[in-house]
């Protein structure tokens, strides 16, 4: 192994009760859009119309295995759906950005779906939506990191691609980080779960099957309870497959907002863009590794 994992092992019970992250904002095309903030929006009485779903999160927390059966594992403890969406093209990148940085600690894999709403978004019953795997990386024995470190170590980011077969339509994009850190203890793994809503354009025809949102996972998966602290790791990402096509990661990098956008209402028209004025420049992020097998 190339990290000293037996250090953030003894560190990791310490840390189990903790606050970790949410999901701050997304970049498409260089359009910066806000996403539910748990920290601000939970207390107001008319929080911003955003992209990202509400939810009781005020703690920065998790779903704990225990509760895999149940709605809060979908999209969040006591989630609601985001009040508005974001467009984008099938087969366009976005880039999810966490807030604060994740832990060094919470090693796991970062794993995303994609759910159609069979209308709109915005007032869709989450127990409803059937979720697709599009992406799901887990452990890279060459080099020692774990998904999660690729995350941290590309700005807190994640890059996931939309298919680009995907048939037109809105959906729910779910994205997921499990911290492991304490995984090897029944209800140990720690599951962030991260909804937005997005109206996808396109010409494609594909509309994978999916499953519901309470049969993802269960406590005992091989995925869900396992011990990372081991000198021999061989992690089965837990869930279902992906689907045809898809890769566990595609290539990381690091996205720039060049403009902001606010939330498309249901029916609205598109927001306008406003650009970002800004001096400053991006800085180079270390290369993270990316593989084409469901097994990473």
């Amino acid at each position: 192994m190339t990290k000293a994992y037996s250090l953030l092992a003894s560190l990791a019970g310490a840390t189990l009760v903790a606050a970790h992250g949410h999901v701050s904002h997304i970049i498409v095309n260089g359009v910066y859009y806000e996403n539910y903030n748990p920290s601000t929006h939970w207390y107001q009485t008319n929080p911003p119309k955003v992209i990202g779903w509400r939810a009781e999160q005020i703690d920065n927390g998790f779903v704990e295995p225990n509760n895999f059966g149940t709605a809060d594992i979908i999209c969040h403890r006591q989630a609601t759906p985001g009040g508005g969406h974001a467009t984008v093209a099938a087969g366009d990148k976005i880039s999810i950005v966490w807030d604060p940085v994740w832990p060094e600690s919470h090693i796991g894999p970062v794993i995303d779906y994609l759910a159609a709403c069979n209308g709109d978004c915005e007032t869709t019953s989450k127990e409803s939506l059937q979720w697709f795997k599009i992406d799901g990386a887990g452990y890279d024995a060459t080099t020692g990191l774990w998904a999660a470190d690729a995350l941290r170590a590309n700005g807190n980011s994640w890059l996931v691609q939309i298919p680009a077969t995907l048939k037109a339509g809105n959906y729910v994009l779910r994205h997921e980080i499990i911290a492991l850190h304490g995984a090897s203890s029944p209800n140990g793994a720690q599951a962030y779960p991260q909804c937005v809503n997005l109206r996808v354009t396109g010409s494609g025809s594909s509309l994978p099957a999916g499953v519901p949102g309470t049969s993802l996972y269960t406590a005992t998966d091989p995925g869900i309870l396992f011990n990372p602290w081991t000198s021999d790791i061989s992690y089965p990402v837990p869930g279902p497959a992906l689907i045809p096509g898809a890769v566990s990661s595609i290539p990381q990098s690091k996205s720039t907002a060049t403009a902001t956008a606010s939330a498309t209402l249901p029916g609205g028209a598109q927001p306008t863009v406003t650009a970002v004025s800004t001096t400053s420049t991006s800085k180079a992020v270390t290369p993270v590794p990316h593989y084409g097998s469901a097994d990473w």
